[in-house]
């Protein structure tokens, strides 16, 4: 237990019309700061979550949180990237400058701007965090490679389109209480089972249901030390914070297994002193359905292949043992890449400390997050504890 989330801040997700990759840094960043009550030149370092890959005309993006404040000037700023992981890869890496003792405040923002820029580039520039050499012809794009995972999921286990349109339902239905939620709406069961004009096929069995939204977006949480930590108002300590990284190529293992997620997860738990049970709630990374449902595979929840009891048996839903996705998930918050990891591990402080309002799971006191970049090649988790 080396340091904990202080202080945290998140824009809405969605199509923000006139915002920009600095506004929205500098606005999360100076929210966060305010909420720790922490002053900006009392931060030693600064880490920036940010994909990009296209997205933005402006790149070299870390000295543009220093914009928030002139007390942040000659701090260590650095962008990190992950593919869809650069959130939570931002995060552990103020966790390690803490850990090393080489800071006492760290301020981690993410960020992202995608829906300027238009539709088919959209899925080029996604398409390179993929194995260029082998998928990049993929039609579709990355709803392209999840398509043929969920294909072959399939083939192996039998037909889940029952299981995906739950999935959907039951994070379109938690995302209804996120005011962050780039979607707002319970679409319910039948209409994300069902394809029709308003819900057409995107790839292989994976409709648009099934498929997380392109969004723009920022979060930002403010990193202390614990001794720092509890001395501010609140404090949510990291018990495990571990990064799995597997091969790109998805020709080097079995995509139906996500074992980089099962491997980040049982170290995870081992690190945390808990078994998966002890979990109030999940935030895992739904980019697409098929995600969801093999992830409660890897994390252990179900064995494998049986993926689709969990939401069945109603395991997954915010009433049942083990809540995932209260938020909505990116499936109904929306996915703008940078900001995402950061945005769980803010909506996971909330939920400990109690603040996540509609969201709110009851009795929340562990909070569990998987975050992946590609098909399970960079694989994130954090568990966080209140303890102020």
């Amino acid at each position: 237990m080396t340091a904990c989330i202080v202080g945290w801040a998140h824009t809405p997700f969605g199509r923000l019309e006139g915002e920009t990759v600095e506004s929205l840094i500098v606005r999360v960043a100076t929210q966060a700061l305010a909420d720790a009550g922490v002053a900006a030149g009392d931060v030693d370092e600064i880490v920036l979550g940010h994909f990009n890959a296209g997205f933005s005309a402006q790149d070299f993006t870390a000295a543009l949180v220093l914009q928030a404040s002139p007390d942040l000037r000659f701090k260590r700023a650095s962008r990190v990237e992950n593919a869809c992981a650069t959130g939570s890869a931002a995060v552990h890496q103020g966790l390690k400058a803490i850990a090393a003792k080489a800071a006492r405040i760290v301020l981690v923002v993410g960020a992202e701007q995608m829906t300027t820029t238009p539709t088919a580039e959209i899925g080029r520039n996604l398409l390179k965090a993929s194995y260029v050499r082998e998928e990049a012809d993929i039609d579709g794009g990355f709803a392209g490679i999840f398509g043929q995972i969920a294909a072959r999921y399939f083939q192996r286990w039998g037909d889940q389109s029952d299981a995906l349109a739950r999935i959907a339902a039951k994070n379109h239905k938690n995302g209804v209480g996120n005011p962050y939620a780039q979607i707002r709406k319970d679409l319910g069961y039948e209409f994300c089972r069902t394809e029709s004009e308003k819900n057409p096929r995107v790839a292989g069995p994976l409709k648009r249901t099934d498929c997380s939204l392109v969004s723009d977006g920022a979060a930002a949480v403010v990193l202390a030390d614990v001794a720092t930590a509890l001395k501010l108002g609140k404090a949510v300590v990291f018990r495990a914070a571990e990064q799995v990284q597997d091969f790109l190529p998805m020709s080097r293992r079995d995509v139906l297994k996500l074992e980089g997620c099962a491997q980040a997860w049982t170290r995870a738990l081992a690190s945390a002193g808990i078994a998966l049970s002890n979990l109030s709630f999940v935030e895992t990374h739904d980019c697409f359905t098929i995600a969801e449902l093999i992830e409660y595979e890897a994390m252990g929840l179900v064995p494998e292949g049986q993926g689709a009891r969990a939401v069945a048996e109603g395991l997954t839903e915010k009433s049942g043992p083990l809540p995932v996705n209260p938020s909505g998930g990116l499936k109904a918050k929306g996915h703008p890449i940078g900001a995402t990891g950061v945005s769980m591990h803010a909506l996971t402080a909330m939920q400990l400390m109690g603040t996540a309002g509609d969201i709110q799971v009851r009795n929340a006191s562990l909070g569990g997050i998987f975050n992946m970049g590609g098909t399970a090649v960079a694989n994130y988790v954090s568990i966080l504890e209140r303890i102020k």
